[in-house]
């Protein structure tokens, strides 16, 4: 029977989103499924397989009509496609590939979530038609991805990439999750944005449109901060220090892969140019010259469904 769909999955802490791709990246059906934790994620792959059969007989097509799966997973992967660790699934030193193609029967690929969908903006997205990109998620956390003639910098143990721990606050910095201080996640993810607005609150005297917000609703959110950019000079302070933050961060890996574009994505980029300006102004006052014209600083734009499409590129790249 003739090959000709990809069944690819972008594995979440609460829930995976699934889909059955057609080749050129279109999706046939999509779906999500709970992420079972119970015993450090032990059937994670055994129901995403239950699902998978379930589905492909409502739709009349048979396991060898795949090319193979693609899966998007938190956490490093190591190139024989084992994962290193997964904090919120319970894995570490988890063969994912060879479970999913013992249990599939099916050729396997997989990848950390964020490079997948660095590779999704590739194939179809902000980045289609290039080769060379770094994607950045400004989602809960930071997640990036780096792109060099069309295939994801992973490194020796699948740590490359991790744009959200590059250090950007040498002193004081707040704590991440990762252990350190100061890293980007902790100043330019949704947390971090909020992390900076109460910082700078604590040390008012005077009342703003962000105190009474927060007075009223009891917290703060990374979306009351840009919606206020305009009339809240604190909330532009804000904001102008994630541009700082971002222009820094983004400006140095710029200098060291002179990528074509940077693709912005995550919930944190719905604020638009909001964001973009300030994170453009700092680019361009830190970026090494040639860097800072040729390399375009671009909004994602295929939302919640890059991971799905750029596991599903894992397959196409591999067939």
């Amino acid at each position: 029977m003739e090959k000709e769909f990809i069944f690819s999955i972008d594995l979440g802490g609460t829930s995976s989103k699934v889909a059955i791709l057609k080749t050129d990246g279109k999706i046939l059906e999509k779906w999500e499924i709970p992420t079972n934790k119970a015993e450090n994620g032990k059937f994670i792959v055994e129901e995403i397989y239950y699902s998978f059969n379930k589905k492909i007989n409502e739709l009349n097509i048979k396991p060898d009509q795949f090319f193979g799966i693609g899966m998007g997973a938190p956490g490093p992967v190591l190139k024989d496609g084992r994962i290193t660790r997964a904090v919120n699934i319970g894995w570490e030193n988890y063969p994912l590939k060879a479970e999913l193609e013992k249990t599939f029967s099916l050729p396997a690929y997989v990848e950390n979530d964020a490079n997948c969908a660095a590779l999704g903006e590739l194939w179809l997205g902000a980045g289609k038609g290039l080769k060379d990109i770094v994607a950045i998620t400004l989602g809960t956390g930071v997640g990036g991805g780096v792109i060099i003639d069309g295939h994801i910098v992973g490194g020796t143990t699948g740590g490359g990439g991790e744009i959200g721990h590059m250090t950007v606050q040498l002193e004081h910095g707040f704590q991440c999750n990762c252990g350190k201080t100061g890293c980007l996640e902790t100043v330019a993810s949704a947390t971090g944005v909020v992390n900076l607005a109460m910082q700078r609150i604590e040390s008012l005297e005077k009342e703003t449109i962000l105190t009474t917000v927060l007075k009223e609703k009891g917290k703060l959110t990374s979306k009351d901060i840009f919606d206020a950019v305009h009339e809240d000079e604190i909330a532009g302070e804000i904001v102008d220090r994630v541009g700082y933050y971002l222009g820094y961060a983004l400006s140095t890996l710029s200098a060291i892969l002179n990528p074509e574009a940077i693709i912005i994505g995550g919930g944190v980029s719905k604020a638009g140019n909001k964001l973009l300006e300030p994170v453009n102004t700092y680019y361009q006052k830190f970026a090494f010259p040639p860097t800072g014209t040729d390399t375009k600083i671009l909004l994602a734009e295929l939302g919640n469904d890059a991971g799905i499409i750029g596991a599903g590129y894992l397959v196409k790249q591999n067939s």
